[in-house]
Order: structure tokens, then sequence, then C-alpha cells
């Protein structure tokens, strides 16, 4: 289906910080989804690659982003302080819609949203901050909770995607959805653990988020 990819190194501005990106846009793009990773990983991160890779083999474009800084990560690292903070991943992922907006290879482009863990409610709270901008959601093992009072405000489609004996975060999607107001649906990995280690589980993720972008992010903007 792809005929040619191009993969380019990226900064995106946000704030005072410069964060680093990887954006890869196939032939013809059907849209671009926008990865927000979860605390403790980066966009090197195997699992959102390995999503990623199916995703472009579905014809759509990625753009995998550090939400923190090399400084912010190591603060982290030892103190937690950032993986938390919703309102700056959340900041951080506004600034990347609107950067990829400016750009003449992705201003054309619908934006689809990938969260993992943490990531997954500074998601749903750019996709409620940027509703003109954002066309779906997809939440891998994620906490939409964290989203909080933002959760009625999505309009986006959003799918949550939890690991079937990953029991206290399946609740924790389960307890969000019911806030949701925007069309959604839970989908179970049956046997799968939060980061979806076991064989077939992580390709099951790909092809269930790959279907629902397919089915909700459209070609061409309004």
């Amino acid at each position: 289906m792809v005929s040619q990819t191009v993969s380019r190194t990226a900064k995106v501005p946000s704030g005072d910080a410069n964060l680093d990106g990887d954006l890869t846009l196939p032939a013809g793009a059907l849209g671009v989804i926008l990865f927000a990773h979860g605390s403790g990983s980066s966009r090197l991160s195997p699992r959102n690659r390995a999503v990623a890779a199916g995703l472009h083999r579905a014809g759509f474009g990625t753009l995998l982003l550090d939400l923190l800084t090399e400084e912010e990560e190591r603060v982290d690292a030892a103190t937690a302080r950032h993986r938390f903070d919703i309102a700056l991943l959340t900041r951080r992922l506004t600034d990347a819609v609107d950067w990829l907006e400016r750009r003449p290879d992705t201003a054309e482009l619908s934006v689809g949203l990938f969260g993992a863990s943490t990531g997954a409610g500074a998601a749903l709270a750019a996709a409620a901050e940027r509703a003109n901008r954002v066309s779906a959601v997809v939440s891998r093992g994620g906490r939409p909770d964290l989203a909080g009072d933002v959760l009625p405000l999505v309009t986006a489609p959003v799918l949550l995607v939890v690991g079937g004996s990953d029991a206290a975060v399946l609740d924790l999607n389960r307890e969000a959805a019911e806030e949701l107001s925007a069309p959604h649906r839970i989908h179970v990995v049956p046997g799968a653990t939060h980061l979806f280690p076991e064989p077939g589980a992580l390709a099951q993720v790909t092809e269930a988020a790959a279907g629902w972008f397919r089915d909700h992010v459209p070609e061409k903007l309004p």
C-alpha cells in the first residue's frame, strides 16, 4: 500500500523547551498519529515503536515525541516529579498538535492521539483542548482516569485497550469510560498484562489501534 516512507528527527517547541521527536510519513499518509508515552518511557519505547510500525503499514504517519527534556527525565527518574504532571504533559501535546498544523507536510492531515500508561490521561486532555484538530484517541494500558474532570469534554472517539490480566488498570478504564460522553469502546486483550509482553498481545493492540484510526480519522480535514 505504501510506496515510500520519509522519516526525520524533529525539534518540537513547547514553551522554553525543545522536545525531541521522530516524524515518519508514508507516501499519501491517511493521517498522523501523535504518541504520548508513559512514565519512565520515551519516544524510543520498543512497544510504541512496534505499534507505530504497524500504523505505518496501515498508511498512517506518526510522531513519537519525548514529552520531557533530558534534564526533566533525570529529575523524574529520581523523584517521579513530572510523570503525573498531566497539565505539563497536556500542554506539551497540544503544542505538538499545533506544530503539526504549521508544517506544510502535515497541515492538511487529520491527527489521532495514541497514549500509553500515564500518557493516556494527557492525550485525552489534549484531545479536549484541540477538539477541532484531534479526530480520535487510542489508549494502551492507559490511565484515562488521570484526565479527571476533562473526560466528559472529550469529543473524539476513544478506544481503551487494556490487558485482561491487568485487573487494576482495567477497573480504572471502566470507571473512566463511564465519564466519557464521546463514542468509546473498551477492547480487552485476553490474558495480557500491563506492558502486553505476551506472545501476540502487542500485535492485537496494533490491529485494534489501526482499525480505530481507520474508522475515525478522516483522510482530509473538514
